[in-house]
């Protein structure tokens, strides 16, 4: 690990109430470990009996609708905005469900709940090819077995009728 502000490399060193943390000897600072928020969607209808599956351009995988978490942005408008830019539907109401760290991507993902507005999908087709509503059934079927897709789609199944 290198400080981002000088580019340093950083040593492990004591601090007090948090234990080990990264410090810049030549700043004289800790540097606690930077990393990209995402948001992950599980999207379900009114009826709550259906999941919308999205496939991107040039994947064969059906996914979660996701984004980043923009620069000064609460995750919470993130759920809405990025479902909007995707599909141009509304959210009626969204609940955070877990997180998970992906340290491949050195991001933490949150994973959110979300009943959409019924309505058309228009689809923005230069980031997606297909979406479809599917049964909860086929929704896991289409998932990656082993992903976080399928980690936050089999959590969510137990919360969609109390939702």
């Amino acid at each position: 690990m290198f400080c981002t502000e000088c580019g340093e490399k950083l040593s492990l060193v004591y601090a007090p109430g948090e234990g080990l943390v990264p410090y810049c000897k030549n700043c004289g600072e800790f540097r606690h470990p930077q990393y990209g928020v995402s948001v992950s969607l599980v999207v379900t209808n009114r009826a709550k009996d259906k999941i919308l599956m999205a496939r991107h351009v040039g994947q064969e995988d059906y996914i979660l609708f996701a984004g980043h978490v923009k620069k000064g942005e609460v995750p919470e408008k993130t759920v809405t905005r990025e479902f909007k830019e995707e599909t141009k539907l509304d959210t009626v109401k969204y609940k955070y469900m877990m997180s998970k760290y992906n340290e491949d991507k050195n991001m933490l993902l949150l994973n959110f709940l979300v009943m959409a507005e019924d309505g058309n999908i228009v689809i923005d087709e230069k980031e997606l090819s297909d979406v479809q509503w599917m049964t909860f059934d086929e929704a896991l079927g289409a998932v990656q077995k082993d992903s976080y897709a399928q980690t936050f789609l089999k959590n969510a199944l137990g919360e969609i009728k109390k939702f």
